[in-house]
C-alpha cells in the first residue's frame, strides 16, 4: 500500500453518459485507471460529487442559465456515482463548486499528503481541486491517465498547466504510482 490519500473526482453519470451535455469523451479510460488505483489506497480514498446548489448565487446564476438541465437536487440520478464506483465509495463528499478542496476533504487528507487526484474533468474540477490544495501546503499528485478532460486538447493543456506548479503539484501516471507502492 502507498502513503497518501486518493481523491476520485466526480466519476458521475452526468460525465459518463454519452448523451449528457457534460459527457467526458475518455471517461471510461479514466475509470479504468481509477479502478487500478483503488486497491493500493485501501480506506484512504474519497470520492467527490459535483452537485448543483439549491439556489445559484453570483456568477453561478449565469452558469446555470447556460446549463439549466443541471439544476437538479443532489439525489437526482445524473449526480449519482457511476454503477461501478457507487458500491466502492465508502467516503463521499459533495460540493456545489468545481474545486473539491473543502474543509471536509482537508480533514480527511490531513496535512501530510500526498494528495493523489484522479477523475474528471482534468481541465475543470481536477485543476480546481489541485491548486487550492497545493496553496494549503499539501503535496499534490495528479494521475494523468486516471483523469479525463472535456476533450484531449483541454486535458493535455491542463496537465501542462499543472506541471508548472512543481514541486507543489506533480503529474504522474497510474504505472508510476503503482510502482511506487510496490504493486
Amino acid at each position: 500500500m502507498t502513503t497518501g490519500h486518493l481523491t476520485v473526482i466526480d466519476m458521475q453519470r452526468v460525465f459518463a453518459d454519452e448523451d449528457s451535455p457534460w459527457a467526458t469523451p475518455r471517461f471510461a479510460e479514466a475509470a479504468e485507471g481509477v479502478r487500478r488505483l483503488l486497491p493500493v489506497f485501501g480506506d484512504r480514498v474519497t470520492f467527490t460529487r459535483f452537485v448543483a446548489p439549491e439556489q445559484p448565487n453570483g456568477a453561478w446564476q449565469a452558469y446555470y442559465a447556460q446549463w439549466p438541465f443541471a439544476l437538479q437536487p443532489p439525489d437526482a440520478p445524473l449526480w449519482y456515482l457511476t454503477d461501478d464506483f457507487a458500491p466502492m465509495a465508502q467516503h463521499v463528499i459533495d460540493a456545489p463548486t468545481f474545486g473539491k478542496w473543502t474543509p471536509q476533504l482537508a480533514e480527511r487528507v490531513g496535512p501530510a499528503g500526498p494528495l493523489y487526484l484522479a477523475g474528471v474533468s482534468t481541465d475543470c474540477c481536477v485543476l480546481s481541486t489541485a491548486l487550492p490544495a497545493a496553496d494549503a501546503g499539501v503535496e499534490v499528485v495528479v494521475i494523468a491517465d486516471a483523469c479525463a478532460g472535456a476533450d484531449d486538447d483541454s486535458h493535455a493543456k491542463a496537465l501542462q498547466l499543472l506541471d508548472l506548479y512543481r514541486p507543489l503539484v506533480r503529474v504522474s501516471t497510474v504505472a508510476d504510482v503503482l510502482k511506487g507502492a510496490g504493486a
